[in-house]
């Protein structure tokens, strides 16, 4: 499991292991934070987590990329996904939030039926829509 996460904190990625830390980057922050519901299954390891790394080389970034991980973290999971108004709990996913409130989700069923560079486009076409300092969104 601990390899898992290790690929994601390699690219740089900031990992939330309790309701506290998921609560002090997206409560009363402004600016967007991309949370990443990563998890044990084949299309996190074969297509999410791919895709995130290659989003991150994008010009245009969130303020802030986290990640909670559904299988371990239980706890930090249920508190970002209490942040994710109105969507089922879906793992793996991307949240991506501005001041604190949903702006835009990518669900396993977006995911599981995609590449990696599709997923990653959809997610830097997110951050192109949201994470510009004008966005008025």
């Amino acid at each position: 499991m601990q390899q898992i996460k290790d690929q994601v904190s390699r690219l740089g990625v900031s990992e939330l292991t309790t309701p506290d830390e998921v609560d002090s980057l997206i409560r009363d922050q402004k600016g967007t934070v991309l949370i990443f519901v990563n998890s044990v299954c084949g299309c996190a390891g074969g297509i999410a987590r791919p895709a995130l790394g290659m989003a991150m080389k994008h010009g245009v970034q969130p303020d802030r990329i986290a990640t909670v991980f559904a299988s371990s973290d239980r706890e930090a999971t249920m508190r970002a996904r209490s942040y994710f108004t109105g969507m089922p709990p879906s793992s793996p996913s991307f949240a991506l939030l501005r001041d604190g409130k949903l702006v835009h989700m990518i669900h396993r069923s977006d995911i599981e039926i995609r590449e990696p560079e599709e997923v990653a486009t959809l997610l830097t076409t997110a951050f192109d829509s949201h994470c510009l300092k004008d966005a008025k969104n």
